[in-house]
């Protein structure tokens, strides 16, 4: 018998570099290769011309008095001052605190005191959000913030203004003072109930993670990596920033925020040979109008992530896209975030039916969430993981981040999962999303992979809703293809009947033109069990 346990192995050995040090080694070897593209300022940068904005905004920092150690808070839509502040950050020792564009008031005032930023970089506005008018709002319940600085606006001048008074070798000295065991970055994870928690991480943590990333999907300088998906999620900053000037690659920022048309716009005008997305973004993707006149020559792999990635979209893009060597990842941001991915040369059924195997100097196993003990390959347990991917801890949260973490340092994912023979690992639901049916246990993702291939079915999200009689029924939430014909219940369960056991058949249907969605793209199970959970108890 196999237990459900493996270690990644590999020759390449872990970087013992800051972020900052790893990046001098990219400009001296690339200097005059391009390293960032902002196609909504029409701005672009060499690895050379990168290094001197970074410098330029550290010693900005460090003019303004901030410390080794300060949190220095980024609110801000993808651009490329938000990846000037990453590097910046971590070039001082300073900790960047990424915050969720997506934030209203109490939610950004909980992050500023919890973390205690003291330095504010933020976007002036986006979309409906005012964010000048939400900082104004609640800066005077915010002692620890002492100074705000507005992208395009004086207040960012600023703070470049502060460069000169601070040297090279002022700069140097500090960035001499770090440990790649320094904290450098907190990432507030979504909660769905209460306040999020601060994933706290290292350089350690989040250059490896970027790096191993990378060289699963071979990337070199001659890479360029359109980057739709959102930088203050670690699928952003580490999977596409890190992973790319750890390689000499390109970041390209096709928008401010996710547009179809413009990533698709980018890859073809930019010969970007990797896209990221969350499978949201490819289905926007493939279903625009004119999808087939953007010319996507260019493009040999990315990745998919941050959800559970349906069989049929990934069959279109690899086969509709010219993304034949695309991955996927899976993860989460208290492991920095990959744990798990398919190689470049996976056939399609592990690229799809998959989310890959341990990435190396990495362990998982899968475990009887009750007990604790390692299971057989094969069953179904708790996804854990350990290794120099692991974060350092919830921010200034001792005790939930014992919650999380066990004493042999495994992170514990509150995933199921499977681990196969061959060491591959299937994401069969959350512990919490599992859905427990006149004593059967039911995971919604074997159901939502089986309806993706319904003719009349675009998108579709499997949830449990209160039941009297079963204590939880089985509500499929769908988009269908076409409004005007969408699917009837009597047609998935005829769909259903001769695949799937009769309680995993769903009793209970829901047409919708959209899923509520967080800002990574990520669908909220818990909002359709809340809208569409009462009627089930009627």
């Amino acid at each position: 018998m196999s237990l459900s346990y493996a270690h990644g192995t590999g020759t390449t050995a872990l970087l013992g570099d800051t972020i900052g040090r790893n990046l001098d080694r990219s400009i001296a070897a690339w200097p005059d290769r391009e390293a960032l593209v902002d196609l909504g300022m029409d701005a672009r940068w060499t690895y050379a011309e990168f290094g001197a904005a970074v410098d330029q905004l550290a010693r900005g920092f460090l003019g303004i008095g901030v410390a080794k150690g300060d949190r220095v808070g980024i609110w801000a839509v993808n651009c490329a001052e938000w990846v000037l502040v990453q590097y910046a950050t971590a070039r001082i020792g300073a900790i960047m605190v990424n915050i969720n564009p997506a934030y209203r008031a109490h939610e950004l005032e909980y992050v500023l005191k919890q973390a205690g930023i003291s330095v504010l970089c933020a976007s002036q506005r986006h979309k409906t959000s005012d964010y000048r008018a939400l900082v104004d709002q609640v800066r005077a319940n915010c002692p620890d913030l002492r100074s705000v600085h507005y992208i395009e606006h004086g207040s960012w001048d600023v703070l470049l203004d502060a460069a000169p008074a601070v040297t090279d070798e002022q700069l140097a000295a500090r960035e001499g003072e770090l440990s790649c065991d320094d904290p450098v970055n907190i990432q507030y994870t979504s909660g769905t109930t209460g306040f999020p928690k601060g994933a706290t991480l290292s350089h350690h943590n989040i250059l490896n993670n970027g790096y191993f990333v990378g060289e699963m999907i071979a990337y070199t300088e001659q890479d360029r990596i359109c980057i739709p998906v959102p930088f203050y999620h670690c699928f952003g900053m580490v999977m596409g920033n890190l992973a790319a000037t750890s390689h000499g690659a390109c970041m390209v920022i096709p928008a401010p925020s996710f547009d179809a048309a413009a990533t698709l716009r980018a890859v073809a005008e930019e010969g970007c040979t990797s896209l990221y997305g969350v499978p949201t973004m490819f289905i926007a993707e493939l279903n625009l109008a004119d999808f087939a006149s953007y010319d996507l020559s260019t493009l040999r792999t990315g990745i998919m992530a941050g959800s559970p990635c349906p069989v049929e979209v990934m069959k279109r893009v690899v086969s509709e896209m010219n993304m034949a060597e695309v991955s996927i990842c899976y993860g989460m941001t208290e492991t920095s975030p990959v744990s798990t991915q398919t190689r470049r040369d996976d056939d399609l059924e592990r690229r799809t039916g998959t989310v890959g195997r341990v990435l190396p100097h990495v362990e998982v196993k899968v475990v009887d969430p009750v007990g604790g003990v390692t299971l057989p390959r094969g069953e179904a347990g708790e996804l854990c993981t350990r290794g120099y991917s692991v974060m350092l801890g919830y921010w200034d949260e001792p005790e939930k981040t014992a919650e999380a973490i066990d004493a042999g340092r495994w992170m514990h994912t509150g995933d199921l999962a499977v681990m196969r023979e061959d060491g591959y690992v299937q994401i069969v639901g959350r512990i919490k999303d599992m859905i427990i049916r006149g004593g059967e246990n039911v995971y919604p993702r074997e159901i939502e992979e089986f309806l993706y291939a319904h003719p009349k079915i675009a998108d579709v999200q499997v949830v449990g809703v209160p039941d009297e009689r079963y204590g939880e029924e089985i509500l499929a939430c769908v988009i269908p293809r076409d409004a005007g014909d969408p699917p009837t219940l009597e047609d998935i369960a005829a769909y259903c009947s001769e695949q799937l056991a009769h309680y995993k058949i769903p009793r209970r249907l829901e047409i919708l033109g959209e899923f509520p969605m967080t800002v990574s793209g990520k669908v909220r199970k818990v909002e359709l069990r809340r809208r569409f959970g009462a009627a089930g108890e009627e």
